[in-house]
């Protein structure tokens, strides 16, 4: 109830067509849906009355939305209920397939999540008890997530992005002051450690510009 008292717009995406747009409202446990209008400009490109909403388990919490490569899935990371939620997607509907767990320590403060760009694994970050990344195989027919490790970061790992051709992760570890450089194995999707730090105050977002 602390957290969740009024609507909470966290995240916003466009569907892999470009013709919807996708706010993850934390507050309401909702993901709603606005189609977009083409040669529309300003606030009348997007369709306010047509909205429709998908409803998530009470107490999720969404808070950021990716899809897939290929776009026939969309993986959400619920921020109060550390659960990973995977939807199959169609025509700009979303359809819950799985929710599994990227926090399995109760701290309420999952932060980010990526997809690697060859659609094989999936990473979510998770804050203020056992700071790190959960990493995840991806089921590229169903989309499904199964667990297969998890790698600790620097404390408050509230956003990080993987290098386009998905050879290197960099973690944005707020309370550290610093940007962590990890090196993703790509048959493996696990990480190591190369030690490189860019230090920089209170980092919060990473996005590589192609």
């Amino acid at each position: 109830p602390e957290r969740q008292e009024q609507p909470h717009l966290h995240c916003i995406a466009f569907t892999p067509d470009g013709r919807r747009l996708l706010a993850c409202d934390l507050g309401l446990d909702r993901i709603h849906t606005f189609p977009l209008v083409a040669e529309a400009r300003g606030t009348e490109a997007v369709d306010t009355a047509s909205e429709q909403s998908v409803a998530l388990r009470p107490g999720s919490g969404p808070r950021h939305l990716r899809f897939g490569p290929d776009g026939r899935f969309a993986y959400l990371i619920n921020e109060l209920s550390g659960q990973v939620t995977v939807f199959a997607h169609r025509r700009g509907r979303l359809r819950p397939v799985q929710y599994i767990a990227a926090d399995t320590t109760g701290a309420r403060a999952s932060g980010d999540i990526r997809i690697s760009p060859d659609g094989r694994h999936l990473y979510a970050s998770n804050r203020l008890k056992n700071d790190g990344l959960a990493i995840f195989a991806v089921d590229r027919r169903r989309g499904t997530l199964a667990p297969i490790g998890y790698r600790p970061t620097g404390p408050h790992p509230r956003n990080f992005a993987l290098s386009p051709d998905g050879r290197f992760l960099l973690v944005a570890c707020r309370d550290s002051d610093t940007i962590e450089i990890y090196a993703r194995d790509a048959a493996t999707g696990l990480l190591r450690d190369t030690g490189r730090r860019i230090a920089m105050p209170r980092p919060v977002c990473l996005e590589f510009i192609q």
